[in-house]
């Protein structure tokens, strides 16, 4: 009955946090829920508000039940963690057991030696701070040696920030394969993260060159288990880098949330000659928005994709099943900390198929998404995850 499913992660777009959020210091965190607070009640996105939003966030709405278009819910995260590719991997099917490793009081000294030793440079920072605030601190040190800036945040990421006229594009580059490479073993950090600058004089700006070197997944993953089927996996912005391109037919690495949603967009108008997985991420929802606490800024890419998504489903034909979630939150309005937020991700799921204004509940964790595309895929059953197949589609 589906043989195309279109899966849109609204990066860092979580909805209320879990029951561990205080363990991560992020109690009280709802990245969607107080964006929309923070606009006031003349602030909608009706969009997805049709296909179940308001009902996850239990927000007032005049909108008949009659009207919802969609099934809902939310899902927790089972892995620990509140990082990309603990998500990802997640909502593909595997359950981290241990969080990867993090170093929000800097890299030890050892570390950082190694990889100066590997790359034949010296290096600036080994700290953790905020992208924006350290190219600006360390820039002009940085273009004056040529030394790259080294820094991580609560995440686990190996952040490498260079220039990219003086340093170039391609050295920075080469020296993030080389940390790959490196971090192993009890470094062994969920990414490796390419941070590309302009600018001069104190005044830098990143570029959307950026690029993400993920550790592989540790066992198959439902892009792995589809490939070996012989089905298609398209790979819609960092979801290549997330994976370490394992598992991947094919990839369009797009660069912003307008690019990303052309890209889908123009995916879904070619016809599928098999069953496809059509896997996107719309990333500056958290590293434009949620990161720098811009709560005005994240509500205006909402409304964007809100607007979208009309001219997205007129383009679904009626095999194909639509599915809304996240990877973790970011809530813009939190003032701890710049990091991401542990919570609840959303599940909005649409298509002709599928059934309307069905609560499918607070799922237990984020493989029941994995599980439940296997199923309609007819593959043979995941590891880990409860399939909705049987809730969603009529």
């Amino acid at each position: 009955m589906i043989n195309r499913v279109i899966l849109i992660v609204l990066d860092g777009a979580g909805v209320g946090e879990m029951p561990d959020a205080e363990k991560y210091n992020d109690a009280g965190a709802n990245t969607l829920g107080h964006v929309f607070k923070s606009m006031g009640s003349d602030f909608t996105c009706a969009n997805m508000e049709k296909l179940g939003l308001f009902k996850i966030l239990n927000l007032p709405s005049d909108m008949k039940d009659s009207d919802i278009l969609g099934c809902y819910g939310k899902s927790a995260i089972a892995s620990p963690g509140k990082d990309t590719v603990t998500g990802h991997w997640e909502m593909m099917g595997l359950i981290l057991k241990e969080p990867f490793p993090t170093f929000p009081d800097g890299f030890p000294q050892d570390l950082i030696k190694d990889f100066e030793s590997r790359i034949g440079i010296k290096t600036l920072g080994h700290f953790a701070a905020s992208g924006t605030e350290i190219i600006n601190r360390l820039g002009d040190e940085h273009v004056a040696t040529g030394f790259p800036i080294i820094y991580t945040s609560a995440d686990s990421v190996f952040q490498i920030a260079a220039h990219e006229e003086s340093f170039r594009l391609e050295r920075l580059y080469e020296i993030s394969q080389i940390a790959r490479e490196m971090l192993v073993g009890k470094y062994c950090l969920g990414r490796v993260i390419s941070r590309p600058f302009i600018g001069s004089n104190g005044a830098y700006k990143r570029t959307a060159n950026r690029k993400d070197l993920a550790v592989s997944p540790f066992s198959d993953t439902l892009l792995d288990i589809l490939k070996s089927a012989k089905e298609q996996t398209v790979a819609v912005g960092k979801i290549e880098d997330i994976f370490n391109f394992r598992g991947i037919t094919k990839s369009i690495h797009s660069r912003s949330n307008e690019e990303g949603m052309e890209v889908i967009l123009k995916e879904i108008l070619e016809i599928a000659q098999k069953k496809t997985l059509i896997f996107a991420n719309l990333v500056d929802f958290d590293s434009l928005w949620g990161h720098r606490r811009d709560f005005i800024s994240y509500a205006n890419g909402l409304k964007n994709f809100d607007n979208y998504l009309p001219r997205l489903i007129s383009a679904m034909n009626e095999k194909d099943l639509l599915i809304i979630t996240a990877d973790h939150g970011c809530d813009p309005t939190y003032k701890a900390h710049t990091d991401h937020t542990r919570e609840y991700v959303p599940l909005m799921i649409y298509g002709e198929k599928a059934k309307r204004n069905v609560d499918i509940g607070t799922r237990k964790t984020l493989t029941d998404v994995a599980q439940t595309i296997a199923d309609i895929f007819d593959l043979s059953p995941l590891e880990n995850g409860q399939s909705f197949k049987d809730s969603i589609i009529q």
